[in-house]
C-alpha cells in the first residue's frame, strides 16, 4: 500500500473535505456516511466537510463491493483528486467485498483499484464509527506530518 507524502499534509488535517463515491452497495453503508455529516454528530468541529466536486476532495469515502465497472470510474475519480490524496473504505463490502466477495461481477474491496489509508468494518458502520475512522486518519496524518517537518 502506498501512502501519500505528507509535506503538505498540514491544511488538510485541518480542514479536510470529503468527497463520498457508492461503487454498488445496498446503500446501508451511505445512509450512515450521511447520517455522520449532519449536525447531530457535527464533524465540522473537526473541520470535516463534504467536496462541491471531486477535484477539492482530499478524502474519498468509498462504500459498496468494488464491481468491474465501477472499478475503472473509481480509478479515473481518484486521479482527479488533487495531491494529497486519502481513501476511506466504508464497510465490509468496500473492505472486503463483503458478502458479495465471491460474485462474477465483484472484483473485492476498494484496495484492488485504489490505495486505501483507513478501513472502516461494520455492516453498516455506525455514524461514529465513521466520523471516528477520519478522526484516526488526520491524527495519523498529524504524526507523520510532525516527523516530515
Amino acid at each position: 500500500m502506498k501512502q501519500e507524502t505528507c509535506k503538505n499534509c498540514k491544511i488538510i488535517r485541518y480542514s479536510p473535505w470529503l468527497v463520498h463515491f457508492n461503487t454498488g452497495a445496498c446503500n446501508g453503508c451511505d445512509i450512515e456516511v450521511l447520517a455522520s455529516i449532519t449536525p447531530l454528530y457535527d464533524p465540522e468541529r473537526f473541520g470535516v466537510r463534504l467536496a462541491p466536486s471531486i477535484r477539492h476532495g482530499d478524502i474519498l469515502v468509498v462504500t459498496g463491493a468494488l464491481t468491474k465497472k465501477a472499478g475503472e470510474r473509481l480509478r479515473r475519480l481518484y486521479d482527479q483528486m488533487p495531491n494529497p490524496k486519502f481513501v476511506v473504505a466504508v464497510g465490509a463490502c468496500a473492505v472486503d467485498g463483503g458478502v458479495f466477495n465471491k460474485s462474477y461481477s465483484v472484483e473485492g474491496g476498494t484496495d484492488k483499484a485504489v490505495p486505501v489509508a483507513m478501513y472502516i468494518p461494520g455492516c453498516p458502520p455506525r455514524p461514529e464509527a465513521i466520523l471516528d475512522g477520519i478522526v484516526k486518519l488526520l491524527k495519523k496524518l498529524e504524526e507523520s506530518g510532525d516527523k516530515n517537518e
